[in-house]
């Protein structure tokens, strides 16, 4: 399980890799018409299949495995500008990278 502390600074790299083996579990199971492994590309509504109770979901394991409690999910699923897009693991990955190396209860500003 991965874990932040104070001093460490998470590369993409790592994160990818963690947030890779949380999708690969949960869709292990999944009969999602996706045969592709899961890369930087993978749309998770258009080619995971991903419906909101696995955002739901997914969220939970991400916070559980980075053991961080307070990322703005809400920014990333919820945009000002109202336009919900299918992501790719390239967002949630450039949005953990963000999010992770900040110190916890120190969310960035919204303008």
């Amino acid at each position: 399980m991965g874990c932040l502390s104070l001093n460490t600074r998470l590369e993409k790299d790592e994160i990818l890799q963690g947030l890779l083996k949380i999708l690969e579990d949960m869709t292990s199971d999944w009969d999602r018409g996706f045969s592709a492994a899961i890369s930087l590309v993978t749309r998770l509504g258009a080619d995971l299949a991903f419906e909101s109770i696995q955002l739901v979901r997914l969220v939970v394991a991400i916070q559980k495995h980075f053991r961080r409690q307070d990322l703005p999910f809400q920014d990333l699923f919820l945009p000002e500008d109202g336009e919900i897009d299918d992501l790719r693991v390239s967002d949630l990955v450039d949005f953990l990278s963000l999010h992770l190396n900040r110190p916890e209860g120190l969310g960035v500003q919204r303008g």
